[in-house]
C-alpha cells in the first residue's frame, strides 16, 4: 500500500482507526470521531484565538503547583473503546487532564477531566452535537462550549452518564468549576481582546 500523502487519497465514507491516523503523511489537520474522518476548520478567527489564549493563561496560572495540566490544540486526545481499539482521536481547543497516567508522548489516552471547545462557524454543529455526544459517552466530567461572538460560556457537567447544563455564564460574570477546586474565572478576562 502506498503512503497517504494527501487527504484526497482517503475515502471519507470509510471507517478509520488511530493506527491508520498515525500513518497519514499529509499536512491537513483531521479528527476521527468513531472512525469517521472530520477535517479541521481553516485557521480560526482572531476572536476565537483570543479566547484560547485568555483561557489557557487563566487556567495555566491557576494550575501551577497542581497535578492537573492544561493542553491546547493541536493535542491528540484518543478515546479508546472498552476493547482497547481506538477509532476516535480529537483535538479539543483546550483540555485539562488531572490523571497523569492518561498522558503519553502522543497526547492523552482516555477522557480528559475538562474539555473546552470554542465555537467557529465551521465547527458549531460538530462541537454542539458530535463532540457533545462523544465527550458525554467517553466520561469527560465537564464540557464548556465558548461562544466568542456572543461572549458567553455554556457549561455541562456529567451526572451519571448524561450531561446536565450547569449554566450559561455571560461576560461580566464569574464562574467556577468542580474540576479545579478554588478556581474562579471572570468572563471579562476571557472575552477581552
Amino acid at each position: 500500500m502506498s503512503a497517504i500523502t494527501h487527504l484526497n487519497q482517503l475515502d471519507l465514507s470509510k471507517s478509520y482507526t488511530y493506527a491508520d491516523y498515525l500513518t497519514w503523511q499529509f499536512q491537513e489537520r483531521v479528527e476521527l470521531i468513531k472512525g469517521k474522518l472530520f477535517k479541521m476548520s481553516p485557521a480560526p478567527k482572531r476572536k476565537h484565538q483570543s479566547c484560547v489564549v485568555n483561557l489557557v493563561n487563566e487556567i495555566h496560572s491557576f494550575l501551577k503547583g497542581h497535578s492537573c495540566k492544561v493542553y491546547i490544540a493541536p493535542f491528540d486526545v484518543r478515546l479508546p473503546k472498552e476493547d482497547g481499539s481506538t477509532y476516535t482521536v480529537v483535538q479539543p481547543d483546550l483540555c485539562v487532564v488531572c490523571d497523569s497516567s492518561k498522558l503519553d508522548e502522543a497526547g492523552c489516552v482516555g477522557a480528559p477531566d475538562l474539555v473546552i471547545e470554542i465555537l467557529s462557524p465551521a465547527t458549531t454543529k460538530k462541537d454542539k452535537t458530535d463532540k457533545y455526544d462523544l465527550y458525554q459517552e467517553s466520561g469527560v466530567l465537564e464540557y464548556w462550549i465558548v461562544y466568542p461572538e456572543e461572549e458567553f460560556i455554556e457549561v455541562f457537567v456529567l451526572k451519571g452518564k448524561l450531561y446536565q447544563r450547569k449554566g450559561i455564564y455571560l461576560k461580566g460574570e464569574q464562574m467556577t468549576t468542580d474540576i479545579l477546586k478554588g478556581f474562579s474565572l471572570n468572563l471579562d478576562d476571557v472575552f477581552v481582546e
